[in-house]
């Protein structure tokens, strides 16, 4: 039997999106963040994890959308993330958290080609569960962009 892939699934807005589980450490409920001065804007802080540092990464931010306050569903995923050659940890904020699945099909397509300037290289894939759409992040590409990947491109 083949392996299928498996993928947390978030949520982010009124988007879901996934995440390979082989790049996932844990997931933590939202705690206070250690803020860096000068920071990038999708940069957050750092928080402590049983005496390691991990810099805290605001998906919304990093996606072109709106900083919100923490809710009660606010996660951190803390993520081992291939950058430059290497892996780094790095913790994720997402509006929700769902479950570890499979895609239907175990399959995804690329994301779609509508010409002009959409920046939609940090996408992996576009899966289906049920009648949902997932977007699979490519955390590669996803932290290789200092801009924010919706809005930066929208003018």
């Amino acid at each position: 039997m083949a392996d299928t892939a498996q993928y947390l699934t978030l949520g982010i807005d009124r988007e879901l999106f996934g995440i390979d589980i082989r790049h996932v450490r844990e997931i933590l409920d939202m705690r206070p963040v250690a803020h860096l001065p000068h920071a990038p804007a999708f940069l957050l802080g750092m928080i402590d994890v049983r005496g390691a540092g991990y810099p805290i990464v605001d998906l919304r931010t990093k996606l072109g959308l709106p900083r919100i306050q923490p809710t009660e569903a606010t996660r951190i995923i803390i993520l081992d993330v291939p950058m430059n050659g290497r892996t780094q940890g790095v913790g994720f904020v997402a509006d929700r958290v769902f479950e570890v699945t499979g895609l239907d099909d175990d399959t995804t397509e690329p994301a779609p080609d509508v010409g002009g300037r959409w920046q939609s290289n940090y996408i992996a894939g576009i899966g289906r569960k049920g009648e949902a759409f997932i977007v699979i992040f490519d955390l590669e590409r996803l932290m290789a962009s200092d801009e924010p990947l919706l809005a930066a491109n929208a003018a």
